[in-house]
């Protein structure tokens, strides 16, 4: 478990990182136009919006990754919250942080 727990203390720094670099304000831009047409401003704000999608995507992520952290403390790592049954090797190697088996994190 000490392997797992490395891995996922290792996830929980890149994914701190990734967050802090899409929650840092944006650098001076000047005065910036959002008018009918498209421009330098509307490819700001759509870049904005797919930053905010992904920082929702890495917030989920986080959750998961610490839930498996106090699932490894608690003995229970390897086992879905939901139906409690194994959640399988596969998924646990492709996915360190998976706190929930496939059929439930399907329903997800």
């Amino acid at each position: 478990m000490d392997s797992t727990r490395t891995t996922l203390l290792e996830k929980k720094t890149e994914l701190e990182d990734q967050m802090a670099v899409l929650e840092a304000p944006p650098g001076e831009r000047g005065e910036i136009s959002f008018g009918k047409r498209v421009g330098e401003g509307t490819s700001i704000a759509v870049d904005r919006l797919s930053q905010v999608a992904v920082h929702d995507k890495l917030q989920i992520t986080m959750a998961d990754v610490e839930r498996a952290l106090v699932k490894v403390d608690e003995g229970t790592y390897g086992v879905c919250d939901v139906c409690e049954q194994p959640i399988g090797d596969a998924r646990l190697e492709a996915l360190p942080w998976a706190t929930l088996c496939v059929e439930d994190a399907g329903k997800r």
